[in-house]
């Protein structure tokens, strides 16, 4: 293990979040975690883990956020929502969680976290995106519209920040067996449809852990994740006739 370093990670009450601030405590890591569930919390709490219960659509509750945490050496930005629904189908207040939780959130938290860490001259955001902000599917259009957006606000925060010497990372896995997909998606149908491949939880939360010690500039879960994404920026409508049934989540 590296040095001893201060992690705070958003999404860490539930599938990939909670592993790897298990993870990165047990491998001698200072973590902070949120998130809404306070059982989990709880469970965090008694490994030495710092908790902080909020709901990132909530001003005040970032406040808190901001104020307990400090100036971490590493944010890990893992909370997300989706809902698994056709456009014309989809309630406002679905559209506006995924927005709020997905971009806004992260995007606030990263204007003040890179704030400090311009003071320190380093720093580590990395932000759990994924495979939908490459290659949309039908049924995702605005959970995809959110992944675009953050992979996109996290490339040019890259930039903007390399300079002070902080690294921007992007994790971008495809469906993961975790309880996000069933409340995404109430049907059911697409976790039966994509059981062969769905990606564990235990293997994107070690290639985390592992990009916090060695980073990278993204990571594609599964490898061939990247040449689909590729593929798809250069051949789309050949990518989405080819792969209508894979991309169809009825």
């Amino acid at each position: 293990m590296n040095k001893r370093k201060r992690i705070f990670i958003t999404g860490a009450t539930s599938g990939v979040g909670l592993l790897l601030a298990k993870q990165l405590s047990c491998a001698g890591h200072e973590v902070w975690a949120t998130g809404r569930n306070a059982n989990a919390l709880a469970e965090l709490s008694k490994l030495g883990i710092q908790t902080i219960q909020a709901d990132l659509t909530e001003e005040q509750d970032l406040e808190s956020i901001l104020r307990d945490v400090g100036s971490p050496d590493v944010v890990v930005l893992s909370a997300g929502v989706g809902t698994f629904s056709y456009i014309t189908e989809l309630e406002l207040q679905d559209i506006e969680q995924m927005m709020d939780v997905n971009v806004v959130a992260p995007m606030l938290l990263t204007k003040y976290f890179a704030t400090k860490m311009k003071e320190k001259r380093s720093g580590h955001i990395l932000f759990v995106a994924s495979q939908a902000g490459k290659v949309a599917t039908s049924k995702a259009s605005v959970y995809a519209a959110s992944k675009h957006a953050i992979i996109g606000f996290a490339n040019a925060a890259r930039m903007e920040l390399k300079e002070y010497g902080i690294i921007v990372t992007t994790i971008n896995p495809g469906p993961i067996d975790t309880p996000f997909l069933d409340l995404a998606d109430e049907t059911g149908n697409y976790r039966d449809k994509m059981k062969k491949h769905l990606l564990s939880p235990e293997k994107v939360a070690s290639a985390i852990a592992k990009a916090i010690e060695r980073p990278v500039r993204e990571i594609d879960l599964p490898f061939y994740m990247n040449f689909t994404s590729k593929l798809y920026a250069v051949f789309p409508r050949a990518v989405e006739t080819l792969g209508k049934g894979f991309f169809n989540k009825k």
